[in-house]
């Protein structure tokens, strides 16, 4: 029960005098992230695992389940939609699957059109998924994202399985406790901070990624190595050619240690809701936010953070931070992996003259709220906040990219 605070003495003396109730508690959150292959195959237990197929008690109904499919998804799997709900029929220690699965655009289009969030209001709420029952959302990150937030709002928040289908929802956004649409161009701007009930990465659907998907996700694993865990960093120096040429027990490997490292940081980081100032996870963010806005989505997700990792350790060494060298070794690892750390956007110039990714600093701290914070390196897997950032410097970032790139 909440508990008074006494009074100060004179406190019947001011005009908004009176006591303060503060409440406080603390809910535990804990969910698995299962790692499997074919998940849907009829003799794989993972999704059954993980969810509750019995009632709850007697007279209890029993827990009920729909599920949604990432269009692009289909491309590469057309039989994924016939598979989850055999599988859902073939196993009794299931919640029962009450409806065909179904198939929603994925990728920055959900993530751009909020009637989509109402169409999977009325799936979730027409199909009589209540808070003991699930929805499987199967999918690339912003497909995750955009089930996410309809899941976490529905009935106050349902539970939620994510099937992540990318090296980057499974290695990074799939595995952590945030849900978000975009709003008016700008990145994640309507979100709730909602765990999931579960996650079920499946190497399977790496297969069949377009060479694209396949690069963009390892963006996210230099990142956390370098903020993070410097021996992380160099096995992906050592095994930057299995990576480059995909060869999945590296990238399995690559997935793994990512999503340990991002469970890691949101249950040990002390601010797993963000309430601060600081997105440490974010490192390089500032920029690819804004580069993709710019390029409208030209550029995939981690092709931006690729550029942003780089040109914010490359800020490091010029701030003073980090050793001149390192940001060579970051430039030529994320270069051997296949990215690009150029895009013509970052020449592009306001009517001030000023380059437009500088917006992003604001855009950046406008998201959070309080005092910008950002996240530069003072060493490989050393991580440190500061709370500006030199326009002239990182100007000169822009530069050495761009020289980079001539050559």
């Amino acid at each position: 029960m909440p508990i008074p605070t006494t009074p100060p003495a004179d406190a019947g003396s001011r005009p908004d005098s009176g006591q303060i109730h503060r409440q406080r508690f603390t809910v535990a959150f804990d969910y698995a992230v299962a790692f499997t292959r074919d998940a849907f195959d009829p003799a794989n237990g993972a999704l059954a695992s993980v969810m509750e197929g019995p009632a709850m008690g007697d007279g209890a109904p029993r827990p009920r389940c729909v599920a949604f499919v990432d269009l692009g998804v289909l491309s590469g799997h057309p039989e994924l939609p016939a598979a989850i709900s055999a599988h859902f029929a073939g196993r009794d220690d299931l919640p029962p699957l009450v409806r065909a699965p179904v198939v929603l655009p994925g990728g920055e289009a959900v993530k751009n059109d909020p009637a989509l969030i109402g169409q999977m209001h009325d799936v979730i709420l027409g199909a009589g998924i209540d808070r003991h029952s699930y929805v499987v959302a199967v999918g690339g990150g912003a497909f995750l994202d955009a089930v996410g937030l309809a899941a976490s709002t529905a009935h106050r928040g349902v539970r939620l399985v994510r099937v992540p289908t990318t090296v980057l929802a499974q290695n990074d956004s799939g595995v952590g406790v945030k849900s978000a649409i975009n709003r008016n161009g700008a990145k994640n701007q309507i979100g709730t901070f909602a765990p999931p009930w579960a996650v079920v990465n499946d190497s399977a659907f790496l297969d069949t990624l377009p060479p694209r998907d396949r690069l963009a996700g390892m963006a996210e694993a230099v990142k956390v190595a370098l903020i993070r865990d410097g021996a992380f960093f160099d096995w992906l120096e050592r095994s930057a050619d299995a990576l480059a040429l995909f060869e999945i027990p590296a990238v399995e490997h690559l997935i793994r240690r990512c999503a340990e490292l991002h469970m890691r940081q949101i249950a040990e980081g002390g601010d797993p809701f963000e309430q601060g100032s600081a997105r440490p996870l974010d490192f390089g963010h500032w920029s690819a936010h804004k580069l993709e806005t710019l390029t409208r989505n030209h550029l995939r997700h981690g092709e931006a953070v690729a550029i942003g990792v780089a040109l914010d350790t490359r800020y490091s060494v010029l701030a003073g931070l980090l050793p001149e060298g390192e940001d060579l070794r970051v430039a030529v690892l994320l270069e051997h992996l296949g990215f690009r750390l150029w895009h013509p956007a970052l020449a592009r110039r306001g009517e001030d003259g000023r380059p437009l990714v500088l917006a992003g600093l604001e855009e950046f701290r406008e998201h959070l709220g309080g005092r910008l914070t950002i996240t530069l390196l003072a060493g490989i897997g050393h991580g440190v906040e500061v709370n500006e950032m030199d326009p002239a410097l990182v100007e000169r970032a822009i530069g050495w990219l761009a020289l980079r790139e001539q050559g």
